[in-house]
């Protein structure tokens, strides 16, 4: 029996309980950083699959199976939910008011569970040929990203490869869609605070008219910076807040603005903390006043390795059979799993969760629904690619 057949014997058996627990999942989210009973559950499942495992300092875990020495491959999922309603009708819906599993991590959760059933049974019966390390990863949701913290404590230390799946709500169930290079965007969030001499709106020219500033920067920023970019970046600035004043003849005298920063090309996203703080400095000098700009970077794009996604593209094959997989164009979202595959060569699928023919939902949104197929695809998908 091959690696994919005992693997997919494996997770076939244990499936209805792999969707209990997505459903316990999605009905008990948590926050990042506070992924106490999620992590709880996780141990729970360790040690009924007699895996070894040590938590991380607050919550997550990383566990091994498989011989000791030769190589290591990794495989990663994400622990924490939104702070998103949920507004689906599912007896397991959210419990936690203003909380969900809005991005499908529960998903992500289940498989890899699966995964690491399926990984310790069959090593149980022959040695697997490289050791496993699952890696369930908190604060996936708040930049620049849990796996900075996961990276510190050496969750990659001697890996060669890593795997990774994300749920994607536009592709039907059965299918993972895979990209060489590029997959996700980077995101950077600005915030500026303007400082200046307010007054009367009937002597403008004595303050130096802090509102009309901020409008010069609201619409500048962004024009310039598509100008400066190389288009090929697919740059993407946009402002989602701003705040001045708080009566129509009153020129106040501080303001603020805050947005994203997104961008295809992770070469044009080292540059972009400098480029932004140069151009800001510059579209407000002539109004004299002042600016406290907050850069926090983000994350790079995930990029897949081309042996990686080949790996990761028999896997499906074996998995789901030669039309499981399907091309996927690169986003402008972001995703922490870009500070593994800096590091170590890896790959991201996109794990198809929509009935065929049936609505297309999205991401972040409270009613995304999930077809429940998708858990065990994940699951074989990425313990056969663990072992290929």
């Amino acid at each position: 029996m091959s690696w994919s057949q005992a693997i997919a014997r494996s997770v076939d058996v244990v499936t209805p309980d792999l969707i209990e627990v997505r459903r316990e999942l999605h009905a008990f989210p948590e926050l990042s950083w506070h992924e106490e009973r999620t992590t709880d559950l996780v141990a729970t499942w360790m040690d009924k699959a007699g895996i070894s495992y040590e938590r991380f300092e607050g919550t997550g875990l990383m566990a091994e199976i498989g011989p000791d020495g030769g190589p290591i491959v990794a495989l990663r999922a994400d622990l924490d939910g939104l702070p998103v309603l949920d507004t689906s009708q599912d007896p397991w819906k959210s419990s936690i008011p203003g909380v969900s599993h809005s991005c499908g991590h529960d998903v992500h959760i289940a498989a890899l569970l699966g995964a690491s059933v399926a990984l310790a049974e069959a090593h149980a019966e022959k040695p697997l040929p490289v050791r496993v390390r699952l890696i369930f990863q908190p604060a996936e949701e708040v930049m620049p990203g849990g796996a900075l913290k996961v990276l510190a404590a050496g969750a990659l230390r001697g890996v060669s490869r890593i795997f990774a799946l994300h749920c994607d709500p536009s592709l039907d169930v059965g299918h993972v869609g895979l990209r060489e290079g590029p997959i996700t965007g980077a995101s950077d969030h600005i915030h500026v605070q303007l400082v200046g001499r307010g007054g009367h709106t009937s002597r403008p020219h004595l303050t130096e008219d802090l509102t009309y500033a901020l409008g010069s920067l609201l619409t500048q920023l962004p024009a310039v910076l598509s100008r400066r970019f190389d288009p090929r970046a697919g740059a993407s600035m946009v402002w989602g807040q701003i705040h001045s004043g708080n009566a129509a003849n009153v020129i106040p005298s501080t303001g603020e603005l805050s947005g994203t920063l997104r961008m295809l090309d992770a070469a044009a996203w080292h540059q972009a903390e400098h480029l932004v703080r140069g151009l800001i400095s510059d579209i407000i000098e002539p109004f004299g006043v002042s600016a406290d700009v907050t850069y926090t970077r983000g994350v790079p794009p995930v990029v897949n390795d081309f042996n990686a996604t080949e790996i990761m593209r028999r896997a499906v094959t074996q998995a789901v059979g030669p039309g499981g997989v399907a091309s996927t164009a690169q986003s402008l979202g972001g995703e922490d799993f870009a500070w593994y595959v800096e590091a170590v060569p890896g790959a991201m699928g996109r794990l198809g969760i929509r009935t065929p023919d049936g609505p297309t939902y999205d991401l972040h949104q409270g009613n995304l629904r999930v077809d429940e197929r998708a858990i065990a695809i994940g699951a074989k998908v990425l313990a056969t690619a663990a072992v290929s």
